[in-house]
């Protein structure tokens, strides 16, 4: 096999955009003067085919000829002007290089070689060369390498002048190869040691086990019965490296979420309690007592994903989960693997959901942050791009729309930002008679793998996550995910599901196979494994690591004999790899071998054992000291520069990246208005030709009222998502929720967390905000996530996020042809404010510009709100809403504002019409984010209609549409407050976050 090298780049006559980015990155980043940069992508081909034939493959497959140019086995360099410095960045032996398999699959079928029989027959390497035009010296080259370029946990950069890349012709051509030489073998490990070298031992594997969870371990080994029934087994009486691994995965806190299941000794001025778990008292408690009323419940915290009832035909399935810490060191292929791996939750739910929808939630630092970044510490930029990027190749390649989200920017997610991505599927409720909504495993059934091949990313990813960003956080936990190969399987798998040619399926996620067969295990009762039989990238790769490896696109089944050889046959069919690696059994074991001898011998109750884990919390009220805001501002300006926070401005860069309609079933898209330009509260889909039904998918987050009170911050997040689904045609009573904590460490520790009762009590405090909250909503929770340990560590530098919890809702919407978007659409349209509006100004939007400080939050009053949402409900369904728009963020100023620039359209408001005008200054009735409002406009001929839903519920007209395109405010004495352009507006709220990414409006 020989490599050859194709390079191309935009002929030098055309502006090259990419290029005029990395430019704008370097200029804004580190202050280097640069001329200009060039890019050029590199495909190293390891094959025989002749020159003529890559010629051809570079000609028909890679080259854009308007645009582009190439050369195959010449520096394509070399036709460019002159350049200072050349960059080229490669991914390092091991990691995913999609484009690479990608260019590789086409290579195959264009020359008919059969890949899944002949694997090494092409590799294909993708490379990309950066020509640097400027006058700078080599550190400060490798300084933009370092900083912008390249991320050196997974890839390498080559460096050359451009005198020593003529003399050399170009960057060298070299195979890329893993240590293959490594002879794969299973490590005893001698646990007969003191506790300070067990403690010791966790923290140099990155086991992320307490000292307690260790001697827990070494006890099992020191029972007779256990070291007589390993002796008949040919497995020694002290444990293998691959069952210390397997254990630590399994009760790892992201796998087992110890802290959400502890038992928690809480004291304050309220009460002192002891609650035996978070989750079973506060989350699942509150399910449990809503769904005597639900019937539409169809599974819940059972599976991968919670499961309603769409239709008579069809369930949906709904999964939000989290990719921080991988983000935090790789933010590309961590949010990548994020969306691609979310959508396996619901494709391994029950017997598997087709996915239909995503919803990506994101909490960056802020990206104009100018300070010092402490070690293996990203720019909040440079991870806001990654991200951004890694969701948008996830999501697109795999042909599914995106159609809700948020952004929040805040210091404290600078150490780790938060990538909340979500993903809903559809299923037949019943395939025959068989419900889809159950699994199985049983004795006999086939462990069948497929979908990709497993290397060494994604090691210790589980153990990884359960602890702080620090130094020592491995590079071989991060994960880079290939969507293509993902929708091949996820394809194939539908039929299969059809077929009913297996009886249970699970995604290999946190801990891979470890965890797959390690928990359908617990059906079946039990299982063996040869991971010999397990397809690998490469050689070299030890028994634990094969077994924990989470090298992404695989999912494991339960195949019945008889059905084995029809899936194998559809794989073939379908190019997807299946492999048949072990079966399930009755022994009660978790049974792995490899190279014949058995190397994993645990019993699967010790190794699912709910080891005690008892915490303290300590509840103190935080010292606020009330401050009146200063803004020293017109409301004109005021306003101008609230809808240009980065908190509120417009998500367009963003969005505009992501497609929200692929499929053709999107209703409400996250952008609306004449112009596309407005926000919208939720996104709809109508999943099912011809049938006007579909769901909506909101969300809720605001982060900012923790530092008063969580109890305060977790209600308004219930509030939110269900209002914000209700304001584009939900119905209100047919709204389940998801939970997604992510929390600084909680653990007190007298050095590394000496806050951690606090912030014990903060998380049980919000968990009470959920449950009193989605009770009284009877909004029932359906799935959820924790995550528990979002610090950044490096020396005496430490970054904890703020306490964070994220709702999501999906709402039934009984008629997608009523949904109602948030502009102003008709001029004379009259403008009514549903619901109360008080004097809740603590951590709004216009306080925190300002420098105000309030211990007023909103509440939640869920008994008032619950009438607004019901008649609002009832007048959409009745067709009588022009638009409608929840108030949240920056209050009634800033939702007048959106609504006016969605619709390209002017309002008038007059604030002395409002009932709490005698009550509340003309700043808190303009900027309070009170809960349980909306905006709505209604047709003059439709009012009497329209009031006759809203007898007994707050409602108060307040302006109307007017054809001039201005925002017109009149205070409550009558005085004009507000008088400014919707065309200011605009590019007020339009251009912040272009300007942050280096993009043009």
């Amino acid at each position: 096999m020989k490599y050859q090298r194709i390079e191309l780049a935009v002929k030098p006559e055309f502006a090259d955009p990419f290029a005029k980015h990395i430019k704008w990155a370097v200029t804004k980043t580190l202050g280097y003067p640069i001329k200009d940069v060039r890019i050029v992508l590199v495909y190293t081909v390891g094959s025989d085919l002749s020159h003529d034939r890559l010629d051809s493959f570079a000609c028909e497959v890679l080259v854009d000829p308007v645009l582009t140019f190439y050369s195959v086995g010449t520096p394509v360099a070399k036709l460019l002007p002159p350049f200072s410095w050349a960059l080229e960045v490669s991914f390092k032996p091991g990691v995913t290089d999609n484009v690479g398999h990608t260019a590789r699959d086409v290579l195959r079928m264009m020359t008919g070689a059969n890949q899944m029989e002949n694997p090494g027959t092409f590799r294909v390497y993708k490379s990309t060369q950066y020509l640097v035009y400027a006058c700078l010296n080599r550190n400060e080259v490798i300084n933009i390498g370092e900083e912008i370029l390249y991320n050196s946990l997974i890839e390498e950069i080559a460096i050359l002048s451009y005198d020593d890349f003529i003399k050399k012709g170009g960057f060298s051509v070299k195979e890329k190869h893993f240590d293959e030489d490594h002879v794969p073998r299973a490590d005893v490990i001698d646990l007969n040691i003191p506790d300070s070298e067990l403690h010791a031992l966790s923290e140099k594997r990155v086991l992320a086990l307490t000292l307690d969870e260790m001697k827990y371990f070494q006890s099992y080994f020191k029972k007779p019965d256990v070291k007589k029934k390993r002796k008949t087994r040919g497995i020694g009486p002290d444990p293998t490296d691959v069952e210390l691994e397997v254990f630590a995965q399994t009760q790892s806190e992201h796998c087992k979420h110890k802290i959400f299941n502890a038992t928690i000794k809480y004291s304050g001025k309220d009460r002192p309690e002891t609650i035996n778990s978070i989750f079973k008292t506060y989350i699942k408690s509150a399910t449990d007592k809503i769904s005597r009323e639900k019937g539409w419940l169809v599974s819940v915290f059972k599976d991968n994903a919670g499961i309603i009832e769409f239709n008579e035909d069809y369930n949906l399935a709904f999964k939000v989960e989290t990719h921080n810490s991988p983000s935090a060191l790789d933010p590309y292929g961590g949010a990548i693997t994020g969306i691609v791996g979310c959508d396996r939750d619901p494709a391994g739910t029950g017997l598997g959901s087709r996915i239909i929808a995503h919803t990506d939630v994101l909490c960056f630092g802020d990206p104009g942050y100018s300070g010092y970044l402490p070690q293996r510490m990203m720019h909040p930029r440079r991870i806001m791009d990654g991200v951004i990027k890694g969701i948008e190749d996830g999501g697109n390649k795999c042909g599914i729309p995106t159609v809700n989200g948020g952004v929040i920017f805040d210091g404290s997610y600078s150490g780790k930002p938060l990538v909340f991505c979500g993903s809903v599927g559809i299923m037949p409720s019943v395939i025959g008679i068989t419900k889809t909504h159950e699994k199985m495993a049983g004795p006999g059934d086939v462990i069948v793998m497929v979908g990709g091949r497993i290397g060494k990313d994604g090691i210790h990813g589980a153990t990884f996550s359960s602890e702080e960003l620090n130094e020592g956080s491995p590079s071989q936990a991060v994960q880079i995910g290939d969507p293509i190969t993902q929708k091949n399987m996820l394809d194939m798998l539908i039929e299969a599901r059809d077929a009913l040619l297996y009886r249970g399926i699970t995604d290999n996620g946190a801990g891979g196979l470890s965890s797959s067969v390690g928990e359908m295990a617990l059906l079946a009762g039990g299982a063996i494994l040869d991971l010999e039989k397990a397809p690998l990238k490469y050689r070299g790769l030890d028994p634990w690591e094969i077994l924990l490896s989470e090298a992404q696109e695989r999912m494991t089944l339960a195949v019945p004999g008889e059905k084995l050889g029809r899936l194998m046959r559809l794989a073939e069919k379908r190019e997807v790899l299946a492999v048949a690696i072990g079966e399930f059994t009755d022994s009660g074991y978790f049974h792995v071998k490899y190279a014949g001898k058995t190397v994993c011998y645990l019993d699967l109750g010790f190794l699912h054992s709910n080891i005690p884990f008892v915490l303290e919390a300590r509840w103190i009220e935080p010292e606020i000291t009330e401050k009146e805001p200063d803004a020293g501002r017109t409301f004109s300006e005021i306003i101008t520069e609230l809808v240009s926070d980065l908190n509120a401005c417009s998500r367009e860069p963003i969005i505009r990246r992501y497609d929200h309609e692929v499929g053709g079933k999107t209703v409400i898209k996250p952008l609306v208005g004449t112009g596309g330009h407005g926000p919208s509260d939720g996104g709809v889909i109508a999943p099912v030709a011809g049938d006007s039904r579909g769901f909506a998918l909101s969300a809720g987050i605001n982060p900012f009222y923790s530092r008063i009170d969580t109890y305060n911050m977790a209600a308004l997040c219930v509030d939110e998502a269900l209002r914000n689904a209700v304001a584009v045609g939900a119905d209100p009573d047919r709204v389940a929720l998801l939970d997604n904590f992510c929390w600084p460490d909680p653990v007190y520790d007298e050095e590394k967390t000496p806050d951690g009762k606090f912030k014990l009590a903060q998380l049980v405090r919000a968990a009470e905000g959920l449950y009193d909250t989605a009770t009284a909503y009877k909004t029932p929770f359906i799935s959820g996530k924790d995550s528990m340990k979002n610090d950044y560590k490096i020396k005496n530098h430490k970054i904890s996020v703020l306490p964070t919890i994220l709702i999501s809702a999906i709402g039934i919407v009984p008629d997608t042809t009523k949904c109602v978007t948030s502009d102003f659409k008709i001029e004379g349209d009259l403008i009514y404010l549903m619901g109360e509006t008080g004097r809740h100004m603590g951590q709004s939007l216009f306080y925190r510009i300002y420098g105000g400080v309030s211990r007023t939050v909103p509440v939640v009053d869920t008994g008032a709100n619950m009438k607004v949402y019901r008649a609002y409900h009832g007048a959409v369904k009745a067709g009588l809403v022009v638009s409608g728009h929840d108030l949240s963020e920056g209050g009634l100023a800033v939702a007048v504002a959106e609504s006016c620039i969605a619709g390209s359209i002017g309002a008038c408001i007059d604030l002395s019409l409002t009932d709490e005008s005698d009550l509340l200054s003309d700043k808190e009735l303009l900027f309070s984010e009170s809960s349980g409002r909306f905006l709505v406009s209604v047709n003059p001929d439709l009012e009497p209609g329209f009031l006759g839903y809203m007898k007994g519920v707050r409602t108060q007209k307040i302006g109307k549409v007017i054809p001039e395109k201005k925002l017109l405010v009149t205070g409550k004495a009558k005085e004009g407050l507000i008088d400014v352009s919707v065309t200011e507006l605009t590019d007020a709220f339009k251009n912040p976050l272009y300007s942050v990414l280096g993009m043009k409006v």
